[in-house]
């Protein structure tokens, strides 16, 4: 049974930094495709980053250049390392795996954490 627990969410200020943590549980992680999903009040569950076999990694473009998404085999999990963040980046962030289709795409994802809410003040 497939399970992904998001952590490290917060309240941080315009410019600042945090590091969101996925620890995957069922599944041997690098072996697998994971995306991180960010979802604001009334908005559609928007695609953030995801880190696909042999670690090639994709970013919705706004975020690029601000956020690294990695994966620590040895400790099964995936980090969404954002940094320079805004007000619009404020969302509740969800991790996920893909089993196959877009990388883009949340029905890609049959799998999905609970999510983490990361609030960024103005």
């Amino acid at each position: 049974q497939v399970q992904l627990v998001e952590s490290g969410g917060g309240l941080v200020q315009t410019g600042g930094s945090l590091r969101l943590s996925c620890a995957a549980s069922g599944l041997t992680l690098s072996n697998y495709r994971m995306g991180w999903f960010r979802q604001a009040p009334g908005q559609e569950r928007d695609f953030v980053a995801a880190i696909w076999y042999s670690d090639v990694t994709f970013y919705a473009d706004s975020v690029k250049g601000r956020f690294t998404i990695a994966r620590d085999n040895a400790r099964s999990t995936v980090t969404l390392q954002m940094n320079n963040l805004k007000p619009e980046d404020t969302a509740l962030y969800y991790c996920a795996h893909s089993i196959s289709g877009p990388y883009d795409s949340p029905k890609s994802y049959p799998y999905w954490g609970r999510g983490t809410q990361v609030t960024v003040s103005s």
